[in-house]
């Protein structure tokens, strides 16, 4: 099995310059991807970031992970990555889904399937310098438009299987036991089968929550925590494990409990974890890889030899989620790069 591209998703973003930095370091460590959230009223303009990266990089793909059709018009996301592509010839990626903190913290909802493929597909018609009939006056066109991929990140049955008939990569988001990821991949294959594509031309990805501590009692509790925020998103991610919810509404919870804005992103994630200590140890395995670098490493080894194929990209999403600079010899994006990302690459190189 060859190993799969790794990514990681959160960079110093106190400044462009920063950001410019910490990716340039990420891609010296071996990284593969650097994706970028989008989101106003956490970060910075998630296009200017981008840009600042292509131009101090030469190898690591800049992608975003994800933007969503809600706040910002896809004709204005398409000129963008189009834009950040004339910088990284070759090396962009756009990540695309409903987009939930994003939109949930300006008061608007997440956007429909149907909206996501709909977006889809004027994004990819401009992309690839199409004329698009929008009913104004004239068609519209992307006078710059460059073939950036276009990948939807998604966890639910219905999202899936549209993400297969309309996208050229989807990023599963559903956790990281097997019965979830085979499920997801099957939906992805038949939405492909439905809308007349071979199946195996869409590219895939995973995004695995991962919790790199060694204390096991606070990787547990994170842990927890991780899985509360698929199930308040996606309860139906809870039945092919074998899992049972036992406690009280999710949004109950977050309200007489001070979880904000959701448990993926508390502030305390330990805390926020203890909230939902109802849930069995499996309910954490089953939704990201957790404890010591060596651990990690084992684990992830037995998710992705388990998997039901290969995949393109995976995207390890560190937990707890930074609030401060990456410490350059112990923080996320070098520990893994050094303790785990060679170990796995070497091993499933082997096995190839």
């Amino acid at each position: 099995m060859a190993p799969p591209r790794f990514g990681l998703n959160r960079f110093d973003a106190r400044s462009v310059d920063a950001f410019a930095a910490d990716v340039r370091r990420a891609e010296a460590l071996g990284w593969d991807a650097a994706f970028q959230p989008d989101s106003q009223l956490r970060r910075r303009d998630t296009y200017v970031l981008m840009a600042a990266a292509a131009r101090v990089t030469e190898r690591i793909v800049l992608a975003t992970l994800l933007a969503n059709p809600i706040n910002r018009h896809p004709s204005v996301t398409a000129s963008s990555i189009a834009t950040v592509d004339e910088l990284a010839p070759g090396r962009t990626l756009l990540g695309w889904g409903v987009g939930d903190t994003a939109v949930r913290l300006i008061g608007l909802r997440p956007a429909r399937v149907l909206e996501l493929e709909s977006s889809t597909r004027l994004m990819r018609q401009l992309l690839d310098g199409e004329a698009v009939d929008v009913g104004a006056r004239e068609p519209a066109r992307l006078p710059h438009h460059r073939p950036v991929p276009i990948w939807i990140a998604a966890g639910g049955p219905r999202t899936l299987r549209m993400a297969g008939g309309v996208a050229d990569g989807v990023f599963v988001r559903v956790g990281t036991h097997t019965a979830n990821l085979k499920k997801s991949i099957d939906e992805i294959r038949a939405g492909a089968a439905a809308a007349g594509r071979d199946p195996s031309s869409v590219r895939l990805g995973a995004v695995f929550h991962t919790v790199l501590v060694e204390d096991r009692a606070r990787a547990l509790a994170m842990g927890k925590s991780m899985a509360a925020g698929y199930y308040e998103y996606s309860p139906m991610l809870f039945d092919p494990p074998g899992l049972v919810w036992s406690g009280p509404d999710p949004e109950k919870l977050k309200r007489e409990r001070s979880v904000f804005p959701d448990f993926h992103h508390a502030p305390d994630l330990e805390a926020s974890g203890r909230v939902v200590d109802f849930l069995p140890e499996a309910a954490a395995d089953a939704f990201c890889l957790r404890g010591a670098a060596s651990e990690i490493v084992a684990q992830l080894l037995a998710v992705l030899r388990a998997a039901p194929t290969s995949f393109d990209y995976v995207c390890l999403h560190p937990i707890p989620n930074p609030t401060a600079p990456d410490d350059p010899e112990r923080g996320f994006m070098a520990r893994v790069a050094r303790e785990v990302l060679p170990r796995v690459r070497a091993e499933l190189g082997a096995g190839a």
